[in-house]
């Protein structure tokens, strides 16, 4: 965690844990925006498949992939349920009209868009990650898209301090990642300027850290939490790592 040297608050920091559990910590009107890339509980046609270890679903490296990450074989009807609970908690804990943005696929896109109304934000619409690459399949589209489900916590005022952001975003998958669902650094630090200016960003699943790092590249500060210990230490590893060579 690094801190400024003026106020003494965090500039970032990783926090080991379940959001669940942990986001009732932290007091009403604490952050700016939610952005965040929760496990889609989307791979596998079947409940067999689905509770596969993330690693297999994920990825063809064998032992040479990336660590598993936890929460990624619930059923439709659960993932739902879950998706609204720690929405309607990271609500309460921000300001109004501050901004929610949530990566999820296309078969979860409905339940995510009825996820984040059922919290209580209002949904505004849904963006899109083109990623370029993807398994060509004869006689059907290329599912080469991911989706960013975004709302704001009641209104959210037009003359906010915020640039007009682009609908589509085209980056390809980073190379060399160290998480399994890895965003592109430089897609998600497009994404956080939807946060005003100073803004403390929440991401309650971190993962690899890259939320929170393009935040702190962006000039904001950010809260990461991350239930996986061992992708928690890797996470603040990376950021301490590359804001170092940035700097």
């Amino acid at each position: 965690m690094e801190t400024t040297d003026t106020k003494l608050v965090p500039t970032w920091e990783i926090i080991q844990g379940d959001a669940l559990k942990l986001l009732g910590g932290f007091s009403p009107g604490t952050f700016d925006a939610v952005i965040t890339d929760p496990p889609y509980a989307s791979g596998g046609r079947t409940q067999a498949e689905k509770n596969k270890s993330t690693a297999k679903k994920y990825s063809s490296m064998g032992d040479h992939a990336p660590p598993p990450f936890e929460g990624d074989a619930k059923d439709q009807r659960s993932w739902t349920r879950w998706a609204a609970e720690w929405l309607a908690d990271a609500r309460k804990l921000c300001k109004l009209g501050a901004p929610v943005c949530m990566f999820i696929d296309w078969r979860q896109l409905p339940a995510a868009s009825d996820a984040l109304q059922w919290a209580g934000w209002i949904w505004r619409g849904t963006a899109v990650w083109d990623k370029g690459n993807s398994r060509p399949q004869k006689g059907r589209f290329r599912q080469q898209a991911e989706y960013i489900v975004w709302g704001s916590n009641g209104d959210m005022p037009i003359n906010r301090p915020v640039p007009c952001l682009p609908g589509v975003f085209k980056y390809g998958n980073p190379q060399n990642r160290i998480h399994l669902t890895e965003k592109p650094l430089q897609l998600m630090r497009d994404i956080v300027k939807i946060t005003e200016p100073g803004g403390h960003i929440l991401d309650p699943f971190a993962g690899s850290g890259t939320t929170v790092l393009a935040a702190v590249l962006e000039g904001y500060t950010a809260t990461g939490i991350e239930v996986t210990d061992e992708y928690a230490r890797l996470a603040r590893e990376r950021i301490a790592q590359e804001l170092a060579q940035a700097a």
